[in-house]
């Protein structure tokens, strides 16, 4: 099994970037003991996974038992179908299932600091990115941390987290974070483009449910959408 080594949550870590500010699309990950459903990375602690499509399979199947397993909600007195007894098709329920998926993390910044998404903060809402450039300037990303991100006419502020005043702050222009942002989603079509063959590999009679609902999860749009 591969090991992927996650720092603690309350530890921010910082990455040298030569002075190049960079923006991940990361996933809330944390140690999946006694998952046998499909080969997953043996994960150490909690953290955050990036998604791109530089990840291994192993990783892949992480990322994915991650999404389903934040999305396995019973079906309770909703109109969904109830769960199915054979344990894939059960644990794959509520993904198949629930019309507004999520998918806990967000975008992490890093520029010698790093402002990482907080509780409750999810990639299903990562275009709120562009509410900043194109809608009312500003919006916040979770809580403990509280990360926000403010336009002041062509600058944009990110703040690591809101609730402690004077804390770290990231500071770029409009144009380097609209550059970010389509950057940020080549990555996550690229986790899905490894996560669509992935589940052909593992998944075969769910594969395409699952590839349909992960894109769903990531807000990822299909052309014409």
């Amino acid at each position: 099994m591969a090991v992927l080594r996650l720092p603690p949550q309350a530890t921010v870590t910082m990455r040298d970037t030569a002075g190049v500010i960079t923006m991940e699309a990361v996933l809330e990950v944390y140690g999946g003991d006694g998952f046998g459903l499909w080969p997953v990375a043996e994960v150490e602690g909690y953290g955050f996974m990036a998604l791109n499509g530089g990840l291994t399979p192993a990783e892949v199947g992480t990322a994915v038992m991650r999404i389903a397993s934040a999305n396995d909600i019973d079906s309770g007195h909703d109109e969904r179908p109830p769960r199915p007894a054979d344990p894939l098709g059960a644990f794959l329920h509520g993904l198949l299932t629930v019309n507004s998926l999520i998918a806990p993390g967000g975008l992490r910044v890093v520029d010698g600091v790093a402002v990482v998404p907080g509780c409750c903060s999810g990639l299903e809402d990562w275009r709120e990115w562009y509410g900043v450039l194109d809608g009312d300037g500003c919006a916040s990303f979770g809580h403990d941390p509280l990360p926000t991100a403010e336009r002041r006419d062509e600058i944009v502020r990110l703040t690591v987290d809101a609730e402690h005043e004077g804390g770290p702050v990231i500071d770029l222009s409009v144009a380097e974070l609209r550059g970010l942002l389509v950057r940020a989603e080549r990555d996550l079509l690229d986790f899905l483009a490894l996560a669509t063959d992935w589940a052909h590999h593992q998944l075969s009679h769910h594969a395409d449910s699952v590839t349909a609902a992960l894109a769903r999860a990531l807000d990822l749009r299909r052309e014409g959408q």
